[in-house]
């Protein structure tokens, strides 16, 4: 039997996160814990696609552009947090199995350390969104995530650019998500040294404060 692309993915991501060097953020005052998953499944064609979500229009974030996931709770690894919150969100069972690497922590502007997870769950399931949390869920092709005009810079007056993902001529992200993406496709997608690919210097917008 031929792999399937998203098998053929899997095993390529595990090998290249397994030869990253991860940072990880020293816990300090007033910082919070949270993890969030690079998920990736099948497109309607086969293809390989992450998960991106738009938050529901209420609470924390409403109605921003995010990776599924939230607060590590008491106890938990980042794994267990960015698991459970996968399914809470979007009803995807997914194991520690499933879980081929992580990316850097990301030191957020709202107070919170971000770990990313990155899984590629071995079963296929449908995206259930709970509209508590979720407004709608969106499979993105990890081929138009690697594409050339994805990431744009756009020159400020006041500092360094600010990077957006358009992944979509109505998908425009911005960090911590839109940083946490770019550095999926350098590293996983496009194989980018880490010297290369570290994001935790790039610029966030002022609402992604709150």
């Amino acid at each position: 039997m031929t792999p399937s692309r998203v098998t053929e993915f899997r095993r390529a991501a595990r090998e290249r996160l397994a030869g990253y060097k991860h940072t990880t953020l020293e816990s300090a005052p007033g910082m919070r814990a949270a993890a969030v998953v690079l998920c990736v499944v099948p497109g309607d064609d086969g293809a390989p696609c992450v998960v991106v979500i738009k938050r529901a229009y209420r609470g924390r974030n409403a109605g921003q552009w995010g990776l599924p996931g939230g607060r590590t709770e008491p106890g938990e690894s980042p794994e267990q947090a960015a698991l459970r919150e996968l399914e809470e969100e979007l009803g995807l069972v997914v194991g520690p199995a499933d879980v081929v690497g992580r990316l850097d922590d990301f030191p957020a502007a709202s107070g919170f350390a971000i770990t990313p997870i990155v899984a590629v769950p071995a079963a296929v399931q449908p995206l259930r969104p709970d509209p508590r949390e979720v407004h709608s869920a969106h499979r993105v092709p990890l081929e138009r995530l690697a594409a050339d005009d994805v990431p744009k810079w756009v020159d400020l007056p006041d500092g360094p650019p600010l990077l957006q993902m358009w992944l979509a001529p109505d998908m425009r992200i911005h960090a911590p998500t839109g940083a946490i993406l770019w550095q999926f496709r350098e590293v996983v997608l496009l194989g980018r040294e880490a010297a290369e690919s570290r994001v935790a210097h790039f610029r966030q917008p002022v609402w992604t404060r709150r």
